[in-house]
């Protein structure tokens, strides 16, 4: 495979210092380097730009551009607030409930823990209305085992029909015995 990893995921920020500070206290993250140009290296368009990286684990990068000349960002209106968004993984269900708590504390609004049977985890939104994701794995070999032996067949049948497949249906009717 050509792709060894993702080298890093950039998003638009409204700013960059604030950004920077926000994740650094409230998922603590390391800021790991800042760009700024007054032009697209790619394009040599005048755009005046902050590029700021911050370390998620494991070599995982995630990027924010603060881009003052632009109109401001907004969201994809035709998609809802709940599919767009940036899950990162913790280490434990006692991290995920820890950072719950310290979020909530922070005054942030965070929905679950929601039971997603392999993983359980939390939603909540960024100073720029980016929805993060914090999972914690709970799968076993077994369930992984039987999700990656349907997962051709539901793409399948998602493909030619538009509806869900019910191939993986133990997943959220509580019987692990399919």
């Amino acid at each position: 495979m050509l792709v060894q990893k993702i080298h890093h995921v950039a998003y638009r920020c409204k700013d960059a210092k604030e950004t920077v500070d926000w994740y650094v206290k409230h998922l603590g993250m390391k800021f790991v380097l800042a760009i700024a140009e007054n032009e697209v290296p790619s394009t040599k368009a005048p755009d005046p730009y902050m590029h700021v990286f911050l370390d998620a684990g494991d070599g995982n990068v995630l990027a924010f551009f603060e881009l003052p000349s632009q109109p401001p960002m907004d969201r994809d209106r035709n998609t809802p607030a709940w599919v767009q968004h940036l899950a990162l993984k913790v280490d434990s269900m006692d991290t995920l409930l820890a950072t719950k708590a310290r979020l909530e504390a922070a005054g942030i609004e965070v929905v679950g823990p929601t039971d997603h049977t392999i993983f359980k985890s939390i939603y909540f939104f960024d100073p720029n209305g980016h929805r993060l994701e914090l999972a914690a794995d709970v799968g076993t070999p077994e369930m992984y085992a039987k999700l990656d032996e349907v997962k051709w067949a539901m793409l399948q049948e998602w493909s030619e029909t538009r509806r869900a497949p019910r191939h993986a249906a133990w997943m959220h009717d509580g019987s692990m015995a399919q």
